[in-house]
C-alpha cells in the first residue's frame, strides 16, 4: 500500500488487511493520468490473478440475449442439475465503468455452487461510452428473455433472484422495480455493499470518506458518467431509494460493510423496504470494507459475510414454488 494512503481503521479485519495490501499495491501500478482503458484492463488482469479454482461440476458458457437489435453478452455459470434450475443474475461492481462477469467470476461460482442455481453474469454497457439508462435497459432485455425462454434455456421462471454488487447492487435494486412493475416474479434480490441514491450526507460519508477502495472525493465524478444529466440522479431507477413505492418488492437481503462509505445507502435502504412491508434482512458488515467479497480467501470475517448471503438466497430459491407445481 501507497506510504501516502491514509492509515487504516484499527478495527477492519486482519484478513481485510492482508488483501488489502495486495489490492492496493496492484492499483498504485497504474500511471499517472491512466484512463478508463488501463483501469479496465487491471481489473481483468487483477481478478484473473487471484481467481479461485471452478469445481468441476460448474459448467461455464456464453449466451447473448437479444436487446434491440443488439445483443448483451451473458457469462453462464450452471451447476450440473437433472432437471429445470432456479436462476440467478448477477449484476456485476465497478463504479458503472469497469468490470465484468470475469472479474466477478468468483462471485458467481460461489451462488451457484451454494444455492444450486444458475447464474447469468450480464456484461452491461460500461460508462462514459454507455451512461443512464443504458446498463439498466439492457439488464430489463435480458431478464424478460431469461423469463420468456426460461423452458428452453433449462431455467425455472418461477424461480428467478437478482444478485449486485455495488454499482452492480444499484441495478439490481433497480431491476427489482422494473420486474415488479412488469409482473415478473423474483423470489429475491441479494444487494452487496449498494449504491443507491446520489445523497452524500449520511454519516457513512463523512466516518469513510477516505475509503479504503471508495474514496468520497471520486464519487462525483463516477456519478457524472453514469448520470451525465443531473435531472438522471433523481429517477427511480438510477436512485432506487427514491422510488415513489418500493411496495411488492422482492425479499431483500442487503450487506453492507461497516468502513464503506456506501454503508448508510443500504441501512436507509433497508429501511424504507421494511416499511413498504418488504421482507429484509441487513448484514452489518462488522469490520468489512467496500468490496469485502473480494477478501473471502483471507478473511473469516468476509467468507461469514458471503456465506450468510450464499445460505439466505439458497433458502428464497428453495421456497419459490417450481413453475408448474
Amino acid at each position: 500500500m501507497s506510504s501516502t494512503a491514509p492509515a487504516l481503521h484499527p478495527g477492519i479485519d486482519a484478513g481485510v488487511r492482508d488483501w488489502l495490501a495486495l489490492w492496493e499495491q496492484a492499483w498504485a501500478a497504474l500511471p499517472p493520468g491512466a484512463g478508463h482503458a488501463e483501469r479496465r484492463h487491471l481489473f481483468e488482469t487483477l481478478a484473473r490473478q487471484q481467481r479461485q479454482p471452478t469445481p468441476a461440476d460448474i459448467t461455464v458458457s456464453e449466451l447473448y440475449a437479444p436487446h434491440g437489435t443488439q445483443f448483451v453478452r451473458l457469462r453462464v455459470f450452471r451447476p450440473q442439475a437433472d432437471g429445470p434450475t432456479p436462476a440467478v443474475l448477477m449484476l456485476h461492481g465497478g463504479a458503472w465503468m469497469e468490470g465484468s462477469p470475469e472479474t466477478h467470476w468468483d462471485n458467481a461460482v460461489a451462488v451457484a455452487s451454494r444455492t444450486r442455481a444458475t447464474v447469468l453474469s450480464i456484461a452491461y454497457g460500461l460508462t462514459p461510452e454507455h451512461p443512464f439508462p443504458t446498463a439498466i435497459e439492457q439488464c430489463r432485455s435480458v431478464a424478460l428473455w431469461v423469463h420468456d425462454h426460461a423452458a428452453t434455456l433449462g431455467l425455472d421462471a418461477m424461480r428467478l433472484a437478482l444478485w449486485g454488487d455495488s454499482a452492480g447492487a444499484n441495478l439490481a435494486a433497480a431491476l427489482a422495480l422494473v420486474l415488479r412493475d412488469a409482473r415478473v416474479p423474483v423470489a429475491g434480490q441479494v444487494l452487496v455493499y449498494p449504491a443507491l441514491a446520489f445523497d452524500r450526507n449520511r454519516p457513512s460519508y463523512r466516518e469513510n470518506a477516505d475509503g479504503p477502495v471508495v474514496l468520497v472525493k471520486a464519487m462525483d465524478f463516477v456519478d457524472s458518467l453514469y448520470c451525465r444529466r443531473p435531472e438522471d440522479r433523481q429517477h427511480p431507477l438510477a436512485a432506487p431509494l427514491l422510488a415513489a413505492s418500493h411496495a411488492g418488492l422482492a425479499p431483500a437481503m442487503v450487506a453492507v460493510a461497516q468502513f464503506d462509505p456506501l454503508r448508510d445507502d443500504g441501512v436507509a435502504y433497508a429501511e424504507v423496504l421494511r416499511a413498504a412491508g418488504v421482507p429484509v434482512q441487513l448484514h452489518p458488515g462488522a469490520g468489512l470494507v467496500h468490496g469485502y467479497m473480494r477478501a473471502v480467501p483471507w478473511s473469516a470475517a468476509a467468507r461469514q459475510a458471503q456465506d450468510t448471503c450464499l445460505d439466505w438466497l439458497a433458502a428464497r430459491l428453495a421456497a419459490a414454488v417450481p413453475a408448474g407445481a
